[in-house]
Formats: structure tokens, C-alpha cells, sequence
């Protein structure tokens, strides 16, 4: 089975172009199921039935899994029984009966206005270190990008003179504009702070560490962690609240949500209009507390 999934996951980066988040996530995803199958004595990709499947599904839920681990596993065998098929060494899709437990969707964690404000004065401009936090969050809250995104941006990908990025997606690309704090902030960067910070090195990336290379996820988390702790925010904030706080504010000060949907990469617009309920959801909350004959 692992040559099977092996190839799976060249399959899915060199046929689908998939991301290497992506890949991670089918890989781990899938090796927990090979475990499980080999401790029923299922060592061969072809032996894989439906059964083994639906026990499999029923020892994720039986053991605690959330529904929305549960349901990404499901989609990466489905994803995997389906190029078995194709290679011929699987006859029928055995993944065809797994259904996906429901999972209810939970309103975004979002910033007010003036807790994003904190946030994003508490990089000084004293270090080359600094001024690279200061632009990293301010391009962040004007763009609404990935942090993924974020931190796959070159410098070529930045338009200074029309203020705009190019963000690209698994083989898409968007153009989204910044306003003219995350400008001001870029400049300064650009100008002051990545050459130092390069130590010589060559690189296209726009945003490196300290030591020169480019900049991880895990290390923009802690960044943002930190940063939210002197601005005095105590409720839990990753970069994605950074993100759903981007566009809650602009549905909120009236923007189309198509436009905002263009921005985020969102390729259903389901998923914009959940800013729109958190809008409608908040005014009526406001309304409960404020009017007269409530």
C-alpha cells in the first residue's frame, strides 16, 4: 500500500497541482488509515474493501475525533480509492457509500476595529525586525490573504506604484489592492529593513527571518501571538482571525460581497456570506441592547 500512496501524492502534485499544505494533510490523513488497515491484517491497496472502510470511520468517531477531522479523512480516501480506480487496482470505488458527519459551522472569531488598531501599532521602528512585523501584519489586515500566501509573496509580486499584490492560489492568480498604511509600511521595509535582515543572500522572497530565509507559518503565528498579548487582546487570535476581521469589516462598512469574495480566493460565495450573517447577526444584537421598545 505504501507504493500505492506514494504515487498518489506525485499524482496529486504534479496532475492536480495541489499545495504542499495539501499534500501534508492527504499523506497524514491516509498513513493513519494504512496503520489501521495493517492492524486488520490489510497490507495491499487492492485488498481495501467497503467494510474496512465504514470500521475505519467508526474507530475515528469512537475515539474522540472531531466531525471535521473525520470528514477531511474522508475526503483524502475518497480522493485516494478514486486514483486506485483509475490505476485499476481497485475494480469499484469502495469509498463510494462513506458519508461525512455534519459539522455546523462556527461564526468566525473576529477584531473590532479598535483591537486591530492595537494590534497593528505595536511593531515599532527600531529593528530591522520590526519593520518587517509592522508590514507583514498591516499588508495581512489590508489584504486578507492566506498567511500561506502571505509568506510565498515575492517581491516581484508587489506593485508599490499602484498598490496592489498578486496573490497566487493553486495556479490562480488575484490582484488586491492595500491602502496606504500597508504602502507606507512596505516602503519602509523594503527600504530599511530586508537587506539587513538577508545577510546577503539572494533571494525573490519578500519576507525572510532573521537569519535570512524565508518566513514560516509557525513563526508568523508566534508573531502574531505576541503582538496580540501587548496590544492587550485576550481572546484566542491566530492569522486567520486577521483575516475573517478583514473581510467582516469591509461587509460591514458596505462592500459587495462579490468583490470581497475576489479578494479572499473564495471560489464559493457560501463562504463570503457568512460575513454578511455576522453583519446581520451583530446589528441585531445591537438593536437588543439599544432600542427604546426592544
Amino acid at each position: 500500500m505504501e507504493q500505492e500512496l506514494q504515487s498518489f501524492i506525485v499524482y496529486l502534485h504534479n496532475v492536480k497541482k495541489t499545495s504542499a499544505n495539501t499534500e501534508i494533510s492527504y499523506q497524514r490523513d491516509l498513513k493513519k488509515l494504512e496503520k489501521y488497515l495493517e492492524g486488520q491484517g490489510i497490507t495491499q491497496a487492492g485488498q481495501i474493501t467497503s467494510t474496512n472502510l465504514n470500521s475505519y470511520i467508526l474507530y475515528l468517531e469512537k475515539n474522540g475525533f472531531a466531525p471535521s477531522t473525520v470528514s477531511r479523512s474522508i475526503a483524502s480516501i475518497k480522493a485516494f480509492t478514486h486514483f486506485l480506480c483509475a490505476k485499476g487496482v481497485l475494480g469499484m470505488d469502495v469509498a463510494d457509500t462513506l458519508k461525512a458527519p455534519r459539522i455546523e459551522k462556527k461564526v468566525p472569531g473576529i477584531l473590532s476595529v479598535e483591537e486591530i488598531d492595537r494590534l497593528l501599532a505595536q511593531p515599532g521602528s527600531a529593528t530591522p525586525k520590526e519593520l518587517r512585523d509592522k508590514a507583514m501584519l498591516e499588508l495581512l489586515y489590508a489584504t486578507g490573504i492566506r498567511v500561506t500566501e502571505l509568506i510565498s509573496l515575492n517581491v516581484s509580486d508587489v506593485n508599490l506604484r499602484m498598490s496592489y499584490i498578486v496573490c497566487r492560489d493553486q495556479g490562480r492568480e488575484r490582484i488586491i489592492p492595500f491602502g496606504k498604511s500597508a504602502k507606507k509600511a512596505l516602503e519602509q521595509y523594503l527600504r530599511k529593513s530586508r537587506d539587513i535582515l538577508l545577510k546577503g543572500a539572494k533571494r525573490n522572497t519578500l519576507f525572510t527571518n532573521c537569519a535570512g530565509s524565508p518566513m514560516s507559518r509557525q513563526g508568523f503565528w508566534k508573531l502574531v501571538k505576541y503582538y496580540a498579548k501587548k496590544a492587550g487582546i485576550t481572546s484566542e487570535i491566530t492569522p486567520h482571525t486577521i483575516r475573517h476581521s478583514f473581510a467582516a469589516h469591509l461587509v460591514e462598512n458596505g462592500a459587495d460581497l462579490h468583490a470581497v469574495q475576489e479578494m479572499m480566493g473564495h471560489s464559493d460565495i457560501s463562504t463570503t456570506q457568512m460575513y454578511l450573517n455576522l453583519n446581520a447577526s451583530r446589528i441585531r444584537e445591537v438593536y437588543a441592547k439599544a432600542h427604546p421598545r426592544r
